[in-house]
């Protein structure tokens, strides 16, 4: 059990007899008031998001969580599979899990996997990943002048804003944690 003031984002708290992940915390003491917690957090069963005001003095209880390093392998278009690295067990996990991260998953992907109670809850990604431009309009030359972007299909169906200057069979860099564009690494 950890103090209310000492959660931050990213911890995954039991709250309810439930598992979240906190998104966002301020602690706040106005004027003659106590002090208190505001959380923004996610149920990672149901993914709904929700905020939530604790006071300074309540105590949580973080989950302890058991990270494993696994390589994405594919989808049937059910589960996700995943390999362990060191024993080459497998694992998989539905798009309730995976959320939004779907979009990122390509072929031998090194992703860590947070297991809870001995099972898989959630997956975290890499920074970046780099991926294969399978469709878009045709690349102007001097496409680097202007900062007005195209969309550009990955192989993932992930639809991203890119430099006029990127092609179709381009490898791009693409942060995992807005969907952006960050750079070109092959033509």
């Amino acid at each position: 059990m950890i103090q209310a003031t000492q959660l931050r984002p990213g911890m995954v708290i039991k709250f309810n007899n439930e598992l979240h992940t906190v998104f966002t915390m301020n602690h706040r003491t106005p004027g003659n008031l106590r002090g208190f917690v505001q959380v923004k957090m996610r149920n990672l069963r149901s993914g709904t998001m929700f905020e939530h005001r604790f006071s300074s003095e309540d105590r949580v209880e973080k989950a302890i969580l058991e990270e494993v390093e696994m390589e994405y392998m594919y989808d049937d278009g059910e589960y996700y599979y995943f390999m362990n690295t060191e024993n080459y067990e497998q694992t998989h996990l539905t798009k309730d899990h995976l959320g939004g991260g779907v979009d990122f998953l390509i072929p031998q992907l090194k992703v860590h996997v947070e297991y809870y109670e001995g099972k898989p809850i959630s997956v975290e990604l890499p920074p970046s990943v780099d991926m294969k431009v399978v469709e878009t309009e045709p690349g102007i030359k001097s496409g680097s002048v202007s900062n007005v972007g195209k969309p550009a299909k990955m192989e993932t169906g992930l639809i991203v804003s890119v430099p006029q200057f990127v092609n179709e069979g381009d490898v791009i860099r693409v942060s995992t944690s807005e969907g952006a564009y960050q750079e070109r690494v092959t033509n």
